[in-house]
């Protein structure tokens, strides 16, 4: 009957969390939905500022103009909304955690944010201008540049998530080499086969073009330097009776 009750508890708990976290982002849409279409002319901006003269994009679903910025809106605030987010992960899995993984978690939830955050930036204001340059660029004689502003939103939001997501690299590497899974020396000796699939997700995980793939692989390899750097502090030791004793006080 305890376990039953304990149980019933902690699902009430993370319903309260999980209600906390999307009230977080549903409040955040609602500061940001007036400026919806604003928000869509940043976005498109990267690619309007390489599109030839007198071109605009275009709408070839009547419910586009509407439903894009609507769209873009509501992941932008789960975007913003990802520190809440975040925190009530942190509320639900603390009181379950040693005092070194106290330790451990915070710091890495506020460097996963900051890395995704860092991802998204680096898409839009690096990859975004020198890719669709590109793309833009190679069109042929006689053929304009035309883009549909939901095709447009869904290329960018991938590519959003595809850099968020690959910028937490050191993340992974650090709770790997702290649970054990791996060590700092193991990933150094593999490391020619990192090289090679950083690349191979890159060109897996945005257009078909070789600037945008390079784009995201080396900066994927540099995270993952980072993260055997800063693995190395967190490796996995044999714990002392001290240790133990520490992390059941």
């Amino acid at each position: 009957m305890a376990a039953a009750q304990s149980l019933i508890e902690h699902l009430v708990e993370l319903r309260n969390r999980l209600l906390k976290a999307l009230l977080s982002v549903l409040a955040v849409f609602l500061c940001l939905v007036y400026f919806a279409n604003d928000l869509y002319y940043l976005l498109a901006k990267p690619l309007l500022d390489v599109l030839p003269a007198d071109t605009q994009m275009i709408a070839t679903d009547l419910t586009a103009p509407f439903f894009a910025p609507f769209k873009l809106t509501l992941v932008l605030s789960f975007f913003v909304a990802i520190p809440s987010v975040l925190y009530q992960v942190w509320g639900f899995v603390a009181p379950g955690l040693y005092k070194n993984e106290k330790r451990l978690i915070v710091p890495l939830l506020l460097s996963s944010t900051l890395l995704f955050y860092l991802g998204i930036s680096f898409a839009y204001f690096v990859v975004f201008p020198i890719a669709f340059a590109f793309f833009t660029g190679m069109a042929p004689e006689g053929v304009t540049v035309a883009t549909d502003i939901t095709s447009y939103l869904d290329l960018v939001l991938k590519l959003f998530f595809a850099f968020g997501v690959s910028f937490e690299i050191p993340i992974a590497i650090v709770l790997m080499c702290w649970s054990g899974m791996t060590t700092p020396q193991s990933l150094r000796e593999k490391r020619a086969y990192v090289i090679v699939g950083v690349f191979v997700l890159g060109m897996l995980l945005t257009p078909p073009d070789i600037i945008s793939q390079t784009l995201l692989a080396i900066p994927m390899w540099i995270l993952f330097e980072i993260g055997v750097l800063v693995g190395g502090i967190y490796s996995r030791s044999a714990p002392t009776e001290e240790a133990v004793d520490d992390e059941l006080g």
